[in-house]
């Protein structure tokens, strides 16, 4: 049987999210009782909250919305690469070592605790270098376990369109504290929201059957 990694952080009001950003909110409509037999609620929030992914439309004005990307790139297989050395950047000499035979989607664990609870603007980002890099690699998703590919206080996101010059999707948010380095299957779709600049996903890991492991597993990190 194969395993299961749940690597989706809890969705709630105490969820952070940039500042200046929509938290998560929940009302509700209906509840059940002697009148009702059912409870309906509405929430409001950031596409951006928990894991999700970002659309193109996020940071391009003629970039494709949440709902009309293509969801292959978000399943299938990916590789989990530890960088956990607290510095500000993933680079790519934090990243060679282990892509040999790599998959084309690349998830990077940045610390042994992903902050789910408060915001905290001092995470791991990508070097926009690194992104490069990956994508002369054949890797098409990127992911990480941080609010952002780029730094909380950039201006410019390099990291960002350094995914939208190369077509490349991005996961962020993500929980890897119980996911060793190694090859997976991931599963994050995100929904269907024809307008949106991004999208929450359930992401989950699985184990890759033998037949899709890497032939030389001294490469796997």
């Amino acid at each position: 049987m194969q395993e299961l990694w749940d690597i989706s952080p809890p969705v709630s009001a105490a969820s952070p999210v940039f500042p200046g950003d929509t938290p998560y909110r929940q009302v509700w409509n209906a509840e059940i009782g002697p009148q009702c037999p059912v409870n309906v609620s509405a929430i409001t929030l950031s596409p951006h909250i928990g894991a999700h992914a970002d659309a193109p439309l996020h940071y391009s004005a003629q970039g494709a919305s949440a709902g009309r990307m293509a969801l292959a790139p978000f399943l299938g297989p990916c590789r989990v690469i530890h960088v956990m050395h607290g510095g500000p950047l993933i680079r790519i000499q934090d990243l060679e070592p282990f892509l040999a035979h790599a998959p084309p989607r690349i998830l990077v664990r940045t610390a042994r605790r992903a902050q789910t609870e408060a915001w905290d603007p001092e995470f791991t980002a990508y070097a926009p270098d690194a992104v490069e890099h990956l994508a002369r690699r054949g890797v098409r998703l990127i992911g990480l376990d941080t609010p952002s590919i780029d730094p909380a206080d950039s201006k410019t996101l390099p990291s960002h369109h350094a995914i939208l010059k190369h077509d490349m999707r991005v996961l962020e948010n993500l929980v890897l504290d119980d996911v060793q380095a190694g090859d997976y299957e991931l599963i994050a779709l995100p929904l269907a929201l024809v307008d949106a600049d991004a999208s929450p996903v359930r992401a989950v890991l699985r184990s890759l059957p033998p037949a899709l492991l890497p032939t030389d597993m001294s490469t796997t990190p």
